[in-house]
């Protein structure tokens, strides 16, 4: 954990709440194993003075067994909510430190040169009406926008062409709710770190404040409901790998620091987001990681863009992540490179708390069928849980400043590369 730059009071207050626990439980058992006693006394109660007498006792014990179960259901509570807290485990070829100790796996294709004065999205798309902050700052705020005109086409296109070329390997194309359960989205490691604020937007009506309601918020990303879409089942393992690609919107209500480098569409608070996810075995999950890699390495060749692929290191990752590879697209109008992508093996860490398990072949082969009925203290030595992956396909507004500031032409007009034009009307080669 302290590689990985997080407190380390979570695990130790677990450790110290599960002897809580422990203790809790047994004295639970230890009030009702009384109680009970008491309660026979009371059948074999000879005289009615004997048996009021006990049952003044029994009525002692029944409120001390129900101290101690509220007592043991509260240290579970803290104990859970402590637990949650913990990060994943770490690949061991995981570099270690903060992000300027992440390894260059490699760079693909090569920096813009400046032929010209070269300059950033914003100022290029304001020229030519593709964008308007000012307006959607009075609207709803900073960090928010309108696309318009061929902005918002060149939105569309590339959503459309990551979804496209996601299904032609196999994914299955979803359409995610963007309101999901905020137990959810803990499970999948979205809770803030301690003396963090939390990056979620909480939703909330009249009709559920103040009640015992489901908690809910506004998803981050399209990994969390397409997660939830596995949540407390049970597969086969002749399923898996199930591979799934959602589109969504995502929410973020980080605020980032407000320097020039984001300017823009760089960091905001809703974007268009086009994901993959994958359920697997154990087995299965290094490779399918490279699987994602190289999906994305695809999309952003054929996008004609100069990015470089990076195994990020321990104080990178995320709270489920046990390796992630991160793209950063070189971005010649900010003069810097910047992220585009990510892709991450959870390994375990998401399906214990979402409950994403699946029955082993050898079930079949040591049991039966794998549809017979069997007592499950035989069956679950069978079950297993499944590991999770995620990344990103598309991350619409990072994605069109690297395109704008990369195909930027002298006059201001962009070039539309040409795996896109058949998405936008008109499949023209340039915006101007």
């Amino acid at each position: 954990m302290r590689q990985r730059n997080y407190d380390c009071s979570a695990a130790i207050q677990v450790h110290q709440l599960y002897l809580q626990q422990v203790e809790s439980l047994a004295k639970t058992e230890n009030a009702k194993n009384q109680r009970d006693q008491i309660n026979q006394q009371i059948r074999l109660s000879k005289t009615k003075e004997e048996r009021q007498s006990y049952i003044e006792q029994a009525k002692q014990w029944k409120e001390i067994v129900r101290s101690a179960e509220e007592e043991t259901l509260q240290i579970e509570s803290e104990m859970m909510a402590q637990a949650l807290l913990i990060p994943n485990d770490t690949h061991p070829d995981v570099p270690l430190g903060p992000e300027c100790n992440a390894t260059v796996i490699k760079t693909v294709g090569q920096k813009r040169e400046l032929e010209y004065p070269l300059l950033d999205h914003l100022t290029l798309m304001e020229r030519l009406d593709l964008i308007d902050l000012q307006q959607a700052a009075l609207v709803t705020g900073s960090k928010f926008y309108y696309l318009k005109n061929a902005g918002v086409w060149l939105e569309f296109a590339l959503i459309q062409y990551a979804m496209e070329k996601a299904a032609s390997r196999g994914f299955t194309p979803i359409i995610t709710p963007d309101v999901v359960r905020t137990s959810i989205a803990y499970g999948c490691g979205f809770q803030p770190r301690k003396k963090e604020s939390s990056q979620t937007y909480d939703v909330s009506t009249s009709s559920i404040a103040h009640t015992s309601a489901p908690k809910l918020s506004l998803a981050g990303t399209a990994e969390i409901p397409l997660a939830g879409m596995f949540a407390r089942k049970m597969m086969h393992e002749e399923e898996l790998p199930k591979r799934v690609v959602g589109f969504g919107r995502a929410f973020r209500a980080e605020a980032g620091h407000g320097s020039a480098e984001e300017r823009g569409l760089y960091r905001v608070h809703q974007f268009s987001k086009v994901e993959l996810f994958a359920v697997t075995t154990p087995e299965q999950s290094d490779a399918l990681l490279l699987e994602l890699r190289e999906l994305q390495e695809e999309i952003f060749t054929e996008l004609g863009l100069c990015f470089r692929v990076l195994d990020m290191p321990t104080e990178e990752l995320g709270a489920s992540a046990y390796r992630k590879y991160d793209i950063e697209a070189w971005m010649p109008g900010r003069k810097a490179w910047g992220e585009i992508c990510s892709t991450s093996n959870c390994t375990d860490y998401q399906t214990r708390r979402l409950d994403i398990r699946y029955l082993s072949s050898q079930f079949k082969e040591n049991v039966g069928s794998k549809d017979i009925r069997v007592p499950w203290h035989i069956k679950e030595k069978w079950v297993h849980y499944c590991h999770t992956l995620n990344g990103t396909a598309m991350a619409v507004p990072r994605v069109i400043i690297a395109l704008i500031e990369t195909y930027q032409t002298q006059d201001g007009s962009i070039q539309v590369p040409e795996v896109l034009r058949k998405w936008i009307p008109g499949q023209p080669t340039l915006i101007k």
